[in-house]
């Protein structure tokens, strides 16, 4: 498929559930981990933005994202701990 048709689709579909809402809670559930995760993946790119001048760089991947997304910073602490001691 063309990417611009994804996107469309995606794009149609959240604002059909923005207006309507989630009727169902396995669809609210799924929403906030898909929230959760892109919101791990903005602490891990900023992350390696500011880290780059001191050499920390985690990779931006669904584990880590998942971690720093579900933890927050204190599990982003943990990847940079965890980078540093296996490295």
């Amino acid at each position: 498929m063309e990417p611009i048709i994804v996107i469309s689709i995606l794009g149609g579909l959240i604002l059909i559930l923005l207006f309507t809402g989630a009727p169902f809670k396995p669809a609210r559930y799924v929403g906030q981990v898909a929230i959760k995760l892109v919101i791990g993946a903005l602490f891990l790119f900023f992350l390696n933005a500011a880290g780059n001048r001191y050499g920390i760089h985690v990779p931006i991947n669904f584990a880590t994202s998942a971690v720093s997304g579900f933890l927050g910073i204190p599990g982003l602490f943990a990847l940079v701990a965890i980078q540093q001691w296996v490295m």
